[in-house]
């Protein structure tokens, strides 16, 4: 068995991705026409600043994509692969698409609240995964994802998407499976705060090739949490296997010291699998 455990969790050749991270790497710089991932606030209050990101397959932001609004906006990301842009005035739901790509991802465009502060009441999700983007929800955000100031254990996060409403966040490279403290400032204003665990995942898998009508499971294993997680899997090469359950498939972990989740795969061809495998990230919560 082959057990991988890496920021990306990318196996060339044979197996597996679990994940992607989104974060920008010391590379060459990825081509527009290579965006796959939107990332957009999943709300955003009419007239304010508001930050998107596009990354490719392998999670790098990519400049120079152009993002097109169902209202006949378009916004390009620019070189951090990130666009700012100025919410519709018009509330309602508003839809993004990667330009000349299928798709497209809802945000809700509302109205100022009629008692607007600053104050950030604010919430993350029960889970989120060590190698991978989460979202956070809240009031008194800064539009423009440089803006914020978001720590993990008073680790800098990275901000790649945000509105005063929601935002979607990196975390630190270095930070360690299990609960950790989220501060969010916007400005220099008062922080406000959320409690979220994060967890690692490891993948053992057999990388010998798969052969045609041969059976094989996936197992990742699950550290930061004895309770028990749901990962969701798609399979990104669907010619070479099948992944039972469908795709994307969803297994639930099994909890305790020895938390494992598994994704059973019968072979069609021989070829590369290639899986993508992400934790959901269960309810949200504020800080206790």
């Amino acid at each position: 068995m082959a057990v991988m455990n890496s920021r990306f969790m990318q196996v060339a050749l044979s197996l597996l991705a679990v994940s992607w991270s989104g974060r920008a790497v010391a590379q060459q710089v990825p081509l527009a026409k290579n965006a796959r991932i939107l990332l957009v606030p999943r709300k955003m209050i009419t007239g304010d600043r508001t930050t998107l990101a596009a990354l490719d397959m392998n999670g790098r932001l990519t400049p120079g994509v152009t993002i097109a609004f169902s209202n006949g906006d378009h916004v390009t990301t620019n070189s951090t692969g990130r666009g700012v842009f100025v919410a519709p005035l018009t509330p309602g739901v508003l839809y993004a698409t990667i330009q000349g790509r299928p798709g497209r991802i809802p945000t809700l465009i509302i109205p100022p609240p009629a008692d607007r502060s600053d104050s950030q009441a604010m919430q993350g999700p029960h889970f989120a995964s060590l190698s991978d983007r989460f979202e956070l929800q809240g009031h008194g955000f800064c539009g423009d994802a440089d803006k914020n100031v978001v720590q993990v254990n008073g680790r800098t996060a990275f901000v790649l998407a945000s509105s005063s409403e929601a935002m979607t966040v990196l975390p630190p490279e270095e930070l360690d499976a299990g609960l950790a403290e989220v501060s969010v400032s916007c400005n220099k204003n008062a922080a406000s705060w959320a409690r979220v665990t994060f967890l690692s995942l490891s993948l053992e898998a057999n990388n010998s090739p798969l052969q045609p009508g041969q059976k094989r499971t996936l197992t990742v294993r699950i550290g930061g949490t004895q309770e028990k997680v749901t990962l969701e899997a798609r399979n990104l090469a669907p010619e070479v296997a099948d992944l039972a359950g469908g795709n994307p498939a969803r297994a639930t972990s099994s909890g305790g010291v020895e938390n494992l989740a598994q994704f059973p795969l019968t072979g069609k061809q021989r070829g590369n699998i290639l899986v993508s495998i992400r934790l959901l990230p269960g309810a949200v919560r504020t800080k206790l």
